[in-house]
């Protein structure tokens, strides 16, 4: 049973707009606790061949690091130069996060395909990383 909502049927609206969104809010999230994992598991092996504790305060075996880390990234003060342009300041790492997650769009995690489905998936994993240059010249 569809219902219509302004011409727009609710069925069309869950699987066309909120299914994808949800999908890549997810996608998007567990890449990015995979990422800061990733960054406490190098940390520890640094740590280790320097025969030196690592990170291994915050919870049980540091295992709550990443957190503590991203909770201090968002509690720091931004510092914006006083000649800089505050627009490109903040645009240009803006830019490279979101181009490089995009890439992660072309990547099939299903049997079914990936999240945007592209014949030429390599090509445009490719483009987008070159598009990431323009953040890191954007940056000066």
């Amino acid at each position: 049973m569809t219902m219509v909502f302004l011409n727009i049927t609710v069925n069309f609206l869950i699987f066309s707009i909120i299914y994808p969104v949800l999908y890549s809010l997810l996608v998007i999230i567990c890449i990015l606790i995979a990422v800061a994992y990733f960054t406490l598991l190098d940390r520890k092996v640094m740590a280790s061949m320097q025969r030196r504790r690592g990170p291994n305060v915050v919870g049980i075996w540091g295992l709550l690091q990443p957190l503590a880390d991203g909770l201090k990234l968002f509690v720091k003060e931004s510092i914006i130069p006083v000649n800089a342009n505050n627009f490109l300041f903040i645009l240009a790492p803006l830019l490279t996060f979101v181009l490089s997650l995009i890439n992660w769009a072309f990547i099939p995690y299903t049997s079914t395909g990936s999240l945007v489905d592209v014949e030429a998936g390599m090509l445009f994993i490719f483009v987008f990383s070159s598009f990431g240059v323009y953040g890191i010249i954007l940056a000066g």
